[in-house]
């Protein structure tokens, strides 16, 4: 049976590839490119706790009163929804995309996440994009936490000087080593790599041979690409 690019060797169902891995690491251009090869819907979940971020800062909430940010974040209507089968996220209808990666959401980010009751919330919303569709979704507890049932984990990493210069060629100035160790050591779902995901390092490939790499992995878990 023939859907989406993809032989099926198992029950049609909505599968999730999860791709972790730390800021810089290559995951989202991977993850995006992956779908595209699979047919699937991308997904980035950072994308989710961006959006949440911009929301309390537009609010002028202080992100480190946790009050204020738990009651901004259940009180807002957050909607994933996909546009060219890639995930757009909408606060209170607003689709604040352009904002995503400034210095003030890049600032605050790592702390607005952290809260337990916020991952909560965008944890579901990431389980309610996938409900009703196959999907590539990148992020830093993917496997280990918002879909641990999935046989399609992978971790891509690279060394800090090759994640440093990508982060500079993004535009971005926020620090690789400050970001590391907040995201490794809140207490809830800190990165990790998940016990049953193939770890790889892309420091010295490119997004091609990492999708090769990720493809190959795939079709011996049962998932055929059939172009």
């Amino acid at each position: 049976m023939r859907r989406m690019g993809l032989y099926l060797s198992q029950p049609d169902s909505h599968r999730v590839v999860a791709i972790d891995g730390p800021a810089a690491s290559g995951k989202s251009s991977v993850a995006r490119r992956l779908a595209k090869r699979l047919g699937f819907a991308y997904v980035n979940s950072g994308a989710v706790y961006r959006a949440i971020t911009w929301h309390i800062l537009q609010k002028g909430i202080d992100t480190s009163d946790v009050c204020r940010v738990i009651q901004a974040a259940e009180s807002a209507q957050i909607v994933c929804r996909l546009q060219n089968n890639e995930s757009r996220i909408l606060i209170d209808n607003v689709d604040p995309m352009d904002n995503l990666r400034n210095d003030r959401v890049n600032e605050n980010v790592s702390h607005v996440s952290s809260v337990p009751r916020v991952r909560e919330i965008a944890v579901q919303r990431m389980r309610d994009c996938a409900r009703n569709h196959d999907v590539v979704i990148e992020g830093r507890d993917i496997g280990s936490v918002v879909f641990p049932d999935t046989i399609y984990k992978f971790y891509v990493d690279a060394s800090p000087d090759v994640r440093l210069r990508r982060r500079a060629a993004q535009g971005e100035r926020d620090e690789i080593k400050m970001r590391d160790q907040a995201d490794s050591s809140r207490p809830v779902s800190p990165l990790v790599i998940a016990q049953d995901a193939h770890v790889i390092d892309t420091s010295h490939l490119t997004i091609e041979e990492v999708v090769d790499e990720i493809i190959a992995r795939l079709e011996q878990n049962g998932l055929h690409v059939s172009i």
